[in-house]
């Protein structure tokens, strides 16, 4: 079986090192303040090339899900439930995680990041329910 790894680029290297440290983060552009998400090299609001990582709180809402049947993750057997988050603090920034529940996602529900270790050179950002 092939398992694929999230392979950081240029744009991204940033996030995986903060997410190792259990730190939730979104590109705020220095240009025109807009916050984005996943990390660019420049905004498309106003094509900025100036930016800085900005620390939100990890929680949103379930915006959407699917079951996946490909074991694509490390350590994860199918089937699995991936769920699509908008962020609260950032409405128009949606992030993609493994489920954490013990039932099936609803479509708003209150979500909160946990962080999942997946060897010692990967940690994953996975989505629970909200207390």
């Amino acid at each position: 079986m092939t398992v694929h790894r999230p392979e950081p680029d240029r744009d991204s290297r940033e996030w995986w090192e903060r997410v190792a440290r259990r730190e939730f983060a979104v590109q705020r552009c220095a240009g025109c303040g807009a916050d984005r998400f996943p990390a660019r090299a420049f905004c498309p609001a106003c094509r900025s090339e100036e930016w800085r990582w900005r620390a939100v709180p990890p929680e949103g809402r379930v915006e959407s899900w699917i079951v996946s049947h490909q074991p694509f993750v490390p350590g994860l057997a199918a089937p699995y439930v991936v769920v699509m988050v908008r962020l609260a603090a950032v409405p128009g920034c949606l992030v993609h995680g493994n489920w954490r529940g013990d039932r099936e996602p609803r479509g708003g529900e209150r979500v909160r990041a946990v962080f999942r270790d997946v060897g010692e050179d990967l940690t994953l950002v996975d989505w629970e329910p909200a207390r």
